[in-house]
């Protein structure tokens, strides 16, 4: 059986290609911690993970210095084995966002040699279940932006062939919502979606107020209303409001997951594949929103999304917002405003080696 004997770390710093800012903060830049392994038959799988601008040298310090070393060794097809031991090894900072952004880039990297080792691609090895993914952008609606500007960008986005777009909610009074919110929709037609954004940072009560006037606009859905850990103020207003409610880019547990779709919480999840912990455990999460009859549509990675939404029967959406551009060969592909899985062995993420390590940061081999 084949065995890990080498494994690789960089920390590549990536700007924004566009402002990008919600209620809560803005995206500085993405940390992208990236992890290779190599195996004793020759084979080799990258793995990654993000932040937007803190923490990703806590990542690389919990891979280089605890969890790298563990994997020399292992048999790299022993992905769930691995994935329990890391996680129980480091009990003590579990569950948790350093934790969960250090085990994606090992699991992703995993599930890269399995998929080269099988010569499937990502969205084969993990299911199978689409050929194309519909896309929204989010690569604009920021929420700096004027309701003008906000117009001509959705505009774009439609001529390009999206089938809706997200924007930003969150400004000092749901007036200001509404205005920009009425703009886009007045220039898009009712049949082109608009998902909003909240970013965590509205109380109970200013959500359920402003839901109500959101609902007149046919929102798609309402994302982060309130913080993560707020489960019961988010079932209290998945049950005011008519609008779809969306979670999940800021939980980091399976189970955690389960307690939102048990009590009806939320009616979409947006599981991150690097806030979860890989796709190991974003498969779990996937299948048990299809438990609930609920659909998953994760947050983010669009490069590493598309093919585990492929992979899955109820992901409906990726949303569109590049960021790798600058350490890869090639984008994703698209047609008609839907994604189109790679059909390469691997992650489907074609990564330019050269521009990787003249951008790299921080190093290290184990």
């Amino acid at each position: 059986m084949p065995r890990i004997v080498k494994v690789e770390l960089w920390q590549v710093n990536l700007a924004p290609p566009v402002p990008r800012s919600d209620a809560i903060q803005s995206f500085v830049v993405q940390e992208t911690p990236m992890l290779r392994i190599s195996c004793d038959d020759g084979l080799q799988g990258t793995g990654y993970s993000y932040t937007i601008g803190t923490g990703g040298s806590s990542v690389m310090a919990l891979l280089e210095h605890h969890l790298a070393p563990k994997l020399i060794g292992r048999d790299p097809d022993d992905i769930e084995a691995i994935w329990k031991d890391l996680f129980f090894y480091t009990h003590a900072t579990a569950v948790g966002a350093i934790t969960a952004l250090a085990l994606a880039a090992i699991d992703t990297a995993l599930w890269d040699v399995r998929c080269k080792r099988t010569q499937l691609p990502l969205h084969k090895a993990a299911g199978g279940a689409q050929e194309r993914v519909a896309m929204y952008s989010t690569e604009g609606g920021w929420l700096h932006l004027s309701p003008e500007q906000l117009v001509r960008q959705s505009l774009e986005a439609k001529a390009q062939g999206f089938k809706g777009v997200k924007i930003k909610v969150g400004r000092p009074h749901v007036s200001e919502d509404m205005a920009r919110l009425s703009a886009v929709r007045a220039a898009v037609g009712d049949a082109f979606e608009i998902m909003i954004d909240a970013n965590q940072c509205f109380t109970v009560g200013e959500a359920i107020r402003r839901a109500r006037h959101y609902e007149r606009l046919d929102i798609a859905w309402f994302e982060e209303p309130l913080p993560a850990e707020d489960l019961a103020g988010h079932q209290r207003l998945a049950q005011s409001t008519s609008l779809p409610i969306a979670v999940g880019e800021s939980i980091y547990s399976l189970q955690h997951f389960r307690e939102y779709l048990q009590r009806g919480a939320c009616s979409i999840v947006q599981a991150d594949v690097a806030r979860i912990g890989g796709i190991t455990p974003w498969l779990k999460v996937a299948h048990l929103a299809e438990s609930f009859n609920v659909p998953i549509c994760p947050h983010f990675l669009m490069e590493l999304h598309l093919g585990l939404c492929a992979a899955v029967p109820n992901a409906p959406w990726v949303e569109y917002i590049p960021q790798l551009d600058s350490i890869t060969t090639s984008g994703m592909a698209s047609d008609g405003g839907f994604a189109i899985p790679s059909d390469a062995p691997g992650l489907g993420i074609a990564w330019d080696w050269a521009a990787i390590e003249s951008l790299a940061l921080r190093s290290a081999v184990i």
